[in-house]
């Protein structure tokens, strides 16, 4: 059997879908600041979300954070909670492709108060 790339012809099943759950790629925001809008991305691979916890998830990118190169000004930072993006109409699994955020509670709740950006 061909595959669509090789017929030319696009898939109708969702990106979310297309991975099990076993082996699923989610994007981690890591936001350092809220009010100089200093944030980077961290893709991670081939995560067991079947087995994984929150807590392991948070410790996974704290890690991340920790040892590889190019994160050493988020180092600082005490990173604490994770925000999951609103899906209309529907439950908020963490599946395949999903996009989080993990940051600062604390931060969070002083820029809700004072909203103000910097540059």
């Amino acid at each position: 059997m061909s595959s669509t790339a090789e017929t030319g012809e696009i898939s109708d099943q969702l990106t979310n879908l297309a991975a099990p759950l076993s082996a699923a790629t989610i994007t981690v925001r890591v936001i350092k600041s809220f009010e100089y809008r200093t944030e980077k991305s961290l893709v991670l691979h081939a995560l067991d979300l079947e087995h994984m916890t929150v807590g392991d998830l948070k410790e996974r990118v704290r890690n991340a954070v920790k040892t590889e190169s190019g994160w050493k000004p988020y180092r600082t930072v005490q990173l604490d909670t994770l925000k999951l993006y609103t899906k209309a109409h529907g439950a908020k699994p963490i599946e395949n492709e999903t996009e989080v955020s993990f940051f600062n509670r604390e931060l969070y709740e002083a820029f809700k108060k004072d909203p103000t950006t910097k540059w």
